[in-house]
């Protein structure tokens, strides 16, 4: 396995996780969004929300691209998910869980703005409650002055336990399942409108349940509802339990809507093709689209890449892929001629844990959706990446 002294030395630095945002003391009550909407005044943009109660929040700016980030407590969408979400200064808006008791709406904004306002409105005139944010354009300057003032606030960060430590007694091999995307990031959508984030944490629960009977391993799950997390904790994840495997369930799409079939892809710094270049691109935007301030984030593959102990991980991530393909073959799903690839995943860069991706195959494709969709297509998916996992786990033990 990964040469244990890297391990310690590599482990040794927990990732600290800082969001800066607040997070409710006593998880309230879940609160109904009856009504979204945005109207244009002269001079602003107003987004409303119609709420069944007063809600706590928390409003900021990110940058790279232009974003405002709105934090409520847990919210039951009830508005009308087809109503126009571009309007003034907003090009777009999106909403979902983004952790426990914390919902997240991202305005995104095409050029720079600041807010002028921030108001909860009492129920009146047979209104709900009303939170409504108005915004105004503005240039670059000052936008990113109000981000770094208020970035200068947020310097107390917390450590996030997100995983329990191994006993060191312990011979059994620890595996990472990781669910992708969730919450906020729906991830892809598919012909029939299913998303992505449902079909990888049904695989998911199915490859735990399956794992989860045989003694010698220790099985761990991202995350085991509709919750967001970001890539840097995922990674936190497999890094802080010192895995010994860690797989990251997806399903892509495409325009193409004939292309189908599974592929399983590692970590490298150059892309083994164009498509797995863009499939990487669009992966690392995760973070991106649930509202996740890059400029703190930083690289847990920085300079590490070229360390022995990154290269062997990287070794045993690849011979792993390789025993992948041939069990989801066996499960009925199509696999792709060029099955395992590789490039520049961010949620695959732990140094000292060996992963792989997986993409069961296309949502975009009629007869993979319905078979990804299907409690038999996931549960022989599922069983596919177990066989690989026994397989792979014969090989590398003493």
């Amino acid at each position: 396995m990964v040469n244990r002294f890297f391990r310690c030395v590599l482990t040794a630095c927990l990732l600290v996780v800082g969001t800066g945002l607040s997070v409710p003391a006593v998880a309230a009550p879940t609160i109904d969004v009856s009504s979204a909407r945005l109207g244009q005044h002269e001079d602003k943009t107003r987004f409303v929300l119609e709420l069944s109660a007063a809600p706590q929040y928390d409003v900021f700016l990110l940058a790279d691209p232009y974003r405002i980030v709105i934090d409520l407590p847990e919210l039951n969408w009830l508005a009308d998910e087809n109503a126009s979400r571009k309007k003034g200064l907003v090009e777009n808006y999106r909403f979902g869980l983004f952790k426990k008791d914390t919902s997240r709406v991202v305005l995104d904004v095409g050029r720079p703005v600041k807010i002028l306002r921030t108001v909860v409105l009492p129920p009146s005139s047979g209104k709900p409650y009303r939170f409504f944010i108005d915004i105004q354009e503005t240039d670059d300057a000052s936008f990113r002055q109000e981000l770094a003032a208020r970035r200068k606030q947020q310097q107390n960060t917390q450590v996030a336990i997100l995983a329990p430590e191994p006993t060191p007694t312990s011979r059994k091999h620890t595996i990472v399942i990781d669910a992708g995307h969730g919450g906020i990031d729906p991830g892809a959508i598919g012909k029939s409108g299913v998303y992505e984030k449902k079909i990888t944490l049904g695989v998911a629960k199915r490859m735990y349940d399956i794992l989860s009977k045989n003694k010698k391993y220790n099985v761990i799950l991202t995350r085991d509802d509709d919750t967001f997390l970001s890539l840097r904790e995922r990674v936190s994840v497999g890094r802080h339990a010192a895995a010994d495997l860690f797989v990251s369930i997806h399903a892509d799409s495409i325009g193409r809507p004939n292309f189908r079939g599974a592929a399983v892809y590692t970590l490298s710094e150059n892309a083994s093709d164009d498509e797995a270049a863009e499939l990487a691109k669009a992966e690392n935007k995760s973070d991106l689209i649930a509202g996740v301030d890059m400029s703190v984030q930083d690289d847990t593959v920085q300079g590490i890449l070229i360390d022995l102990a990154q290269r062997e991980t990287m070794n045993f991530s690849v011979k792993f892929a390789e025993m992948i393909i041939p069990e989801i073959a066996k499960s009925g799903m199509q696999t792709r001629g060029r099955s395992h690839r590789f490039a520049g995943f961010r949620v695959l860069k732990a140094p000292d844990v060996p992963s792989v991706l997986v993409e069961l195959g296309y949502l975009s494709n009629s007869e993979d959706e319905k078979i990804l969709k299907s409690s038999s297509g996931q549960h022989r998916l599922a069983q596919a990446i177990a066989n690989a996992i026994d397989r792979y786990f014969e090989t590398v033990d003493p």
